[in-house]
């Protein structure tokens, strides 16, 4: 299903982010809401870098993107903007989210594979 970068998140968005870093682009492994990354014995490594300062933090350095807070008067969801300085984005400069790392895990999509993404329905619902 297509849908826009603008509007991904939770785990569509985490399972973009992961395919655009090289990871498997294989069908996501799921357990419950989390997306899961890697099975080792009996323990998952989960990927939220849209909610994990750990996970998602270190891409605002390693692909140059810059977050700022809009000034609070916006609907919740704008309340964060980010843009990468070089390559631009296609289209537009900046992307915006809820939370500062849920929109520069969009912006980061967004610059790899486009203001248009596909995401199995499976994944959205």
């Amino acid at each position: 299903m297509k849908i826009k970068t603008a509007e991904l998140e939770g785990i569509a968005l985490d399972w973009l982010v992961w395919c655009c870093a090289g990871g498997a682009v294989a069908y996501p492994a799921l357990q419950g809401a989390k997306f899961v990354r890697a099975w080792r014995g009996n323990s998952a490594k989960y990927v939220h870098p849209s909610t994990e300062w750990d996970q998602g933090g270190p891409m605002i350095d390693r692909f140059g993107i810059s977050v700022q807070k809009f000034d609070g008067s916006g609907p919740p969801e704008r309340m964060w903007n980010a843009y990468m300085h070089e390559p631009p984005l296609r289209g537009e400069d900046e992307i915006v989210g809820p939370t500062p790392l849920v929109a520069v895990c969009r912006c980061y999509v967004a610059d790899m594979l486009g203001h248009e993404v596909e995401v199995p329905e499976d994944i959205l619902s």
